[in-house]
């Protein structure tokens, strides 16, 4: 790799400050125009001492009555102020010889801050200082408070923002039938609006984003957005792919060995992929379903696909637990068939890899499963033209990159991203605007419901004696240990303690324990021996959470569920009621709960289904934790909401489109305004 391009110097911005300014992703006059203040100070009145109030930030005028600086109980300088209608001391812990020169004695200051009660009566530490002039005007606006990083003042924020908006062209770019039919403001307004409001602009509208001004902005950011995402979508229709005709030999004969029948939605998804793959550009699916919806099979059916034209496809998951699932179902399915598939995983023995890899390499075994093993250097999948990621969001964007480039040189492999964490549709709608989206939103017949319960951590005898009966009844049972994300060695500990507790607890039952520190072939042996029938009581991390199919399995307790994220606590639930066994789900919690670990746990008690429980965990997480947005590739929202503004991402996709198609000078200058040269087509 080369060195880092240092940033360089632009318009009246040295190196040095550049550099600062960089790390703010500010990079030319351009940028600063959009950026936006976070909050906003009212410097336009003066309120006289005597009616100042502690708790409130107030701007007092006055002269220095006296500055002197204390040694105790630190050093600081104690500067006491007197506007005639009373006196406030003003403190500074960290002060420079010129700001001593600035409230000597007999000068006249501005300050501006928080008010407090404190030792020498009412007063400020570290206020903002101005040296005025008696009689000298307010600033006629509200003065905007900007997001910075340090070694940047507001000071110098302000003064380089305005001499953008002084400088450079603020052209509409909108189109003005948009603007009237949105009831949105011109560019130029709003970003005068918004750095610099009027003082009887309404201070609510603006702290809360709500002011037309903001509304055009976020507008503008989601157009840019949406045209980012669609110009990734149609670069991609642009590259060539191997077609894959749905020839209906392998996937009708699975189908025929089956011993049930697919669901409507399994049916509606899978022909949907069968158009995709028929297609010669790479098809980019996300194939989204609740925990037990049926995922796999549809899986399983886009890879018959690509071996009955001849060409290989592969599975990555991300936990070895859950690729050896993926392998062992679709190794029952396919052996029927004539089919064997490689299992490639970091566990497995050096010798059996390198034959597997040998085989793969000449095209002798066309279906392979794999954790990220399989994009490691070795892994040659010479005629690979569809690679399947199960839970997506749990593989950064490199990784999905790396399994794509395994494709033929020239053509790109089709990708099936699968996650049972449901999108609500806003964030469909925007974060995964250039995937085709499939929804498998029907369970198969036969999976019972699942009670939820929740028992306060004081209760813990009855959920023994609980698990007890349903274990003597010929049940098996899982619990599951807290999150503990701040040490894994005290998550281990937690987990042996209660497998300890249990054994003692419980000494005709057999219990089992599995965590992430354990090697992957006694993870394996555990998990073969309960799906097996030889444990009662699996006892375990959150190893457990995705891709365990044990029918016999009706009771899971889940462990200071409160520590849980809601799409995490779901995914465990639905571990068990894959019998025909009436299930239950136990989430023992500990007091007091805070707010957020109520409403969580309120959700899931109320909610079974996946995308209602999505929708509020949206709520309460907000969007860019949700789909992990940090490491997704796509451009983040910085003033845009995605739940509060729900109402502009329609217009904005549609607008989005119109301009791609028919002013597609409009949409460049749009994207380089919000974008730069950083726009985001890395999508994997």
């Amino acid at each position: 790799m080369g060195a880092v391009e240092s940033p360089r110097a632009w318009g009246g911005v040295g190196q040095q400050l550049a550099g600062r300014l960089a790390k703010l992703d500010l990079r030319g006059p351009r940028d600063l125009l959009l950026h936006l203040p976070l909050r906003y100070e009212d410097e336009t009145r003066l309120t006289p001492i005597s009616v100042t109030r502690p708790g409130f930030p107030a701007q007092i005028e006055g002269e220095v009555l006296s500055a002197e600086v204390s040694l105790r109980p630190r050093r600081q300088l104690v500067v006491r102020v007197g506007d005639g209608s009373g006196t406030l001391v003003a403190r500074w812990l960290n002060f420079y010889p010129s700001q001593q020169k600035q409230l000597a004695p007999g000068r006249r200051v501005r300050l501006f801050g928080e008010v407090r009660g404190g030792f020498f009566g009412d007063e400020m530490v570290h206020p903002r200082v101005r040296s005025v002039e008696a009689g000298e005007a307010l600033p006629e606006a509200l003065t905007p408070v900007y997001p910075t990083t340090s070694g940047v003042g507001q000071a110098t924020l302000r003064k380089l923002v305005d001499h953008a908006l002084r400088t450079e062209a603020l052209d509409e770019l909108l189109p003005v039938d948009w603007l009237r039919r949105l009831g949105l403001p011109g560019f130029a307004e709003s970003l005068r609006a918004l750095h610099h409001p009027t003082p009887d602009a309404d201070p609510h509208a603006l702290e809360s984003r709500a002011h037309p001004a903001w509304r055009r902005m976020k507008f503008e950011e989601l157009l840019v957005q949406q045209m980012s995402l669609r110009r990734a979508y149609l670069a991609r229709r642009a590259r060539s792919a191997v077609a894959l005709p749905a020839r209906g030999e392998l996937t009708a004969a699975l189908l025929a060995s089956l011993p049930f029948r697919p669901t409507g939605a399994q049916a509606r998804a899978q022909s949907e992929i069968a158009a995709d793959l028929a297609a010669p550009h790479p098809m980019q699916r996300l194939l989204q379903g609740d925990v037990g919806s049926g995922k796999t099979l549809v899986a399983a059916l886009a890879m018959l696909q690509a071996v009955e034209n001849g060409w290989q496809a592969a599975m990555m998951a991300p936990t070895e637990i859950l690729a050896e699932q993926h392998w062992k179902k679709l190794s029952a399915w396919l052996a029927p068939l004539g089919l064997e598939v490689a299992w490639l995983s970091g566990s497995r023995r050096k010798r059996e890899r390198e034959a597997e890899l040998a085989r793969l390499a000449s095209g002798e075994i066309l279906l392979a499963v794999g954790t990220h093993a399989l994009i490691e250097d070795p892994v040659t999948l010479p005629r690979l033209a569809l690679a399947v990621v199960d839970e997506q969001h749990r593989f950064g964007v490199r990784q999905r990159l790396a399994l794509r480039e395994k494709g033929d040189e020239g053509r790109r492999p089709h990708m099936l991203m699968m996650s049972a964490t449901p999108i609500p549709r806003t964030l469909a709608m925007t974060h995964y605007a250039d995937l085709d989206v499939s929804v498998l939103d029907e369970l198969p017949p036969g999976r019972t419901p699942i009670r939820t319960r929740l028992v306060s951590d004081a209760r813990r005898e009855q959920v023994i004696a609980r698990l007890r009966e349903a274990c003597l009844g010929g049940r098996q049972a899982y619990w599951v240990c807290p999150l503990i994300e701040e040490s894994e060695a005290l998550q281990l500990q937690t987990a042996q303690d209660t497998f300890a507790a249990l054994l003692e607890a419980l000494p005709e039952l057999r219990v089992g324990l599995v965590h992430g520190r354990l090697r992957n072939d006694e993870k394996s042996a555990t998990m073969a021996a309960f799906s097996a029938g030889e444990l009662d009581v699996l006892v375990s991390t959150t190893v457990i959470e995705v891709g365990v199919d044990v029918p016999n399995a009706s009771l899971m307790v889940i462990e200071h569920a409160e520590r849980f994220g809601l799409a995490q606590l779901h995914q465990l639930r639905g571990r068990v009621g894959r019998g025909t066994a009436e299930s239950e789900c136990i989430l023992i919690y500990a007091q007091p709960l805070s707010e957020t670990g109520r409403a969580r746990l309120k959700v899931i008690y109320e909610n079974t289904d996946g995308f209602a429980i999505a929708r509020e965990d949206l709520h309460i997480r907000g969007p860019g934790e949700f789909v992990g947005a940090r490491q997704s590739g796509v451009p983040l929202l910085r003033y845009a909401d995605l739940e509060a503004d729900a109402e502009l991402i329609e217009p904005a996709r549609e607008l989005a489109e119109e301009l791609l198609a028919h002013e597609p000078a409009t949409a460049q200058a749009l994207m380089l305004r919000w974008l730069g040269g950083r726009e985001a087509l890395l999508r994997a």
